[in-house]
């Protein structure tokens, strides 16, 4: 079998169970989506799908992490006015009884929403659900108006960068576990950003404009950006080119240092604010071994409106050898940040409780994932049946019925054909078709003498064992 081109030693071929081909399982398919950006998946696509969702899962709940629902949809106004420029992504649903519904935009607001109409002041969570965006689909960049969300979040007043290193710190162990390649996650601080357009001279009034014109920098260039900050959002071009100087540059901690000596940023509050809290980030992540991977990125805006502090954003860093194989291009793979007005904005007195969490990009991470099982012709097993009960005669299927019924009864995952007589040669066929491990097999002389032929499909070989030893032999075999 080829080997993988992402998978560095076990990680992963745990991760996906059996990685060796079995003959006759299925190759995973291509992509067929609808023309509204939404898609099916076959079964070979949900193997995968359930096996990412389970490492991302379990990292969550390896971090204390309780399990959170709620609706698909929410009160409109709940929705509205959260998003800034995204509002207009939003779904909107007709309610027969007079009420203004919309489909969840994300799993961030509707926490916020619960947090405040149950009064809770701390929680740790996660959700996974879906959410709906009312965008052009571009299924090459893993773009679809329905898919999936896996949400992180810590809620509650505590010790300043001691969960935002947590959230970062997580979505190092799930890409490092997903083994995607390397990834670098970019991180800033809406605040620094804030004293950045004010010292620059923005008006106060075009702060989230022009935040969401430098969010584009990881897919226009600076130039680009100047031109729609100046010709469409009307800022003055010297304002720009100061704001310029500022978004384009990157750095570790030493970038902190590197701001904490500009005599204009320090005059600002908030700025120096962000700073410092950057500073202690970066004192987190080095104790947490993650320092590495994490770069201060004066350009990441992040272009939802709720965010107050803190902000990052996980890429991938694509080889020059992949850039020349791979098409596909899908942006962020993980983001988040802190948003500590938003649970505020649904409590009728006000009351803040500080947010800070990560989505990772399971629908993306997916993809690429799809994509490179198919460039290696990675073959997957739909079902996870361990014995499949057979006969070589007629008439035998009430014995087959009592047998199978005693496996199903012992927790075994185990199959027989629906039919009263079925051939040996097709049942056997099936069982190697399904990479089915165990085929139990039952006929007249068995049945004479109180024994059953249990068989192994790999090795072909066959050994008799006494009927009531069966549930007992085949759970030693499978273990």
């Amino acid at each position: 079998m080829p080997q993988l081109g992402f998978l560095h030693g076990r990680a992963w071929a745990a991760l996906l169970g059996q990685l060796r081909r079995p003959p006759g399982a299925v190759c995973i398919g291509a992509v067929h989506s609808h023309s509204q950006g939404t898609r099916d998946f076959s079964p070979q696509q949900m193997v995968v799908r359930e096996k990412i969702l389970d490492m991302v899962i379990s990292c969550f709940k390896r971090h204390g992490a309780k399990r959170l629902d709620t609706p698909a949809f929410e009160l409109k106004e709940m929705l509205t006015e959260r998003y800034g420029e995204d509002s207009g992504l939003i779904y909107d649903l007709k309610d027969q009884g007079g009420e203004l519904l919309s489909l969840r935009y994300d799993l961030t607001v509707p926490f916020a929403r619960y947090l405040a109409m149950n009064k809770v002041k701390k929680m740790k969570r996660y959700h996974v659900g879906k959410v709906w965006r009312r965008e052009s689909p571009t299924i090459a960049q893993g773009r679809y108006r329905e898919f999936c969300q896996c949400d992180f979040d810590i809620a509650g007043h505590f010790d300043p960068m001691i969960p935002d290193a947590e959230c970062l710190k997580i979505m190092c162990e799930i890409l490092s576990g997903l083994q995607l390649g390397d990834f670098l996650i970019k991180v800033n601080d809406r605040r620094i950003l804030d004293g950045i357009f004010a010292v620059c001279g923005v008006p106060e009034s075009k702060f989230h404009a022009i935040c969401s014109s430098v969010d584009k920098l990881d897919k226009m260039s600076w130039k680009d950006v100047r031109h729609e900050m100046v010709a469409k959002k009307g800022l003055a071009p010297e304002v720009a080119d100061r704001i310029g100087d500022y978004v384009q540059c990157h750095g570790g901690v030493s970038l902190v240092e590197h701001m904490f000596q500009d005599p204009e940023l320090c005059q600002n509050k908030q700025a120096l604010e962000g700073l410092g809290d950057l500073k202690l980030l970066f004192d987190y992540l080095t104790l947490f071994g993650i320092a590495e991977k994490v770069s201060f990125d004066l350009s990441l805006a992040r272009g939802l409106d709720y965010y107050t502090g803190v902000i990052y954003e996980a890429v991938l860093l694509q080889t020059p050898a992949q850039a020349e194989e791979e098409t596909l291009n899908v942006g962020s793979v993980a983001a988040g940040g802190r948003y500590d007005g938003l649970v505020g904005m649904f409590d009728p007195r006000g009351h803040k409780v500080p947010c800070v969490g990560l989505s990772i990009g399971v629908e993306r991470i997916f993809s690429i994932v799809e994509q490179r099982m198919k460039t290696f012709g990675q073959k997957i097993r739909t079902i996870e049946t361990q014995v499949f009960v057979a006969t070589p005669q007629k008439n035998f299927l009430r014995e087959r019925l009592k047998l199978i019924a005693e496996l199903w009864d012992a927790g075994i995952k185990a199959e027989l054909m629906y039919k009263n007589n079925p051939k040996l040669l097709t049942q056997l066929h099936y069982c190697e078709d399904m990479a089915i491990p165990l085929v139990v097999i039952i006929g007249e002389q068995e049945l004479k003498e109180g024994f059953i032929k249990l068989r192994s499909v790999a090795s072909r070989e066959e050994v008799a064992i006494k009927r009531e030893n069966l549930v007992a032999e085949v759970q030693r075999r499978l273990s």
